[in-house]
């Protein structure tokens, strides 16, 4: 899978990930989905300082984050991806966690759309519990299997994507398992996501003329997400 995420494609059609829809296709709703994002953690004092994004894509959400933060790094698997996310003036590192320096340590963690991938996720947020300082926090969002989306698309909800997402969460399995990874206050983060119409209509089998697919469409409940505080440097 590391070398699926590595090919030039991923983003862009390719096998996995973004078939019906490139990621760049997706900019303008995505841009509106981490603006939505960085406003409610800036509500809850979670921003400045510096932040850490794992699987940080084009960089769209780094480049919302510039006026909420002194610094922002960003890692993504594809080399392609994280040189159009380097546009955006962050440091950008190619490969996973593993890839960032064990001294380095952030006051924000952020990983969207990102734990389902991953296939040991206990271990996984212990590595970015100890990136992150004391004091600091992580935000973990998923695509939320008991969300309104997955029940009306059923079988056709576009995060049934086999063999990228291997694991699925509701607020109370993802809690649970950062406080199991040892973070503490663990607490859920509204996360309102838009997504362009013409993806939506895609997965019901109907194909919008280009400009009406372009409309972007607020779906409530369709990722879950929580924050949780690092107590021990």
């Amino acid at each position: 899978m590391q070398q699926a995420y590595r090919e030039s494609s991923y983003y862009e059609g390719g096998a996995c990930g973004y078939a019906d829809t490139s990621y760049a296709a997706q900019e303008f709703a995505l841009r509106a989905t981490f603006k939505r994002l960085l406003h409610n953690l800036a509500k809850r004092g979670l921003t400045g300082g510096d932040l850490l994004e794992i699987g940080c894509g084009y960089g769209y959400l780094l480049d919302e984050a510039r006026s909420f933060f002194d610094r922002s790094v960003g890692t993504d698997f594809s080399p392609e991806s994280a040189d159009i996310a380097r546009a955006t003036g962050a440091e950008v590192l190619v490969g996973g966690i593993e890839q960032v320096p064990s001294e380095a340590k952030f006051d924000c963690v952020i990983g969207t759309q990102l734990i389902e991938h991953v296939y040991e996720p206990l271990s996984f947020i212990k590595q970015l519990v100890g990136h992150t300082k004391q004091g600091g926090h992580i935000i973990l969002a998923a695509p939320a299997i008991g969300g309104a989306l997955r029940k009306a698309m059923g079988r056709r909800w576009p995060s049934f994507k086999v063999p990228e997402h291997v694991i699925y969460f509701d607020y109370r399995t993802l809690s649970s398992l950062m406080l199991r990874a040892g973070l503490g206050d663990v607490r859920r983060l509204p996360y309102p996501h838009a997504f362009p119409l013409s993806l939506i209509t895609a997965k019901f089998g109907f194909k919008l003329p280009l400009w009406l697919g372009r409309f972007q469409v607020w779906v409530p409940a369709t990722t879950v997400a929580a924050y949780g505080s690092v107590t021990k440097g």
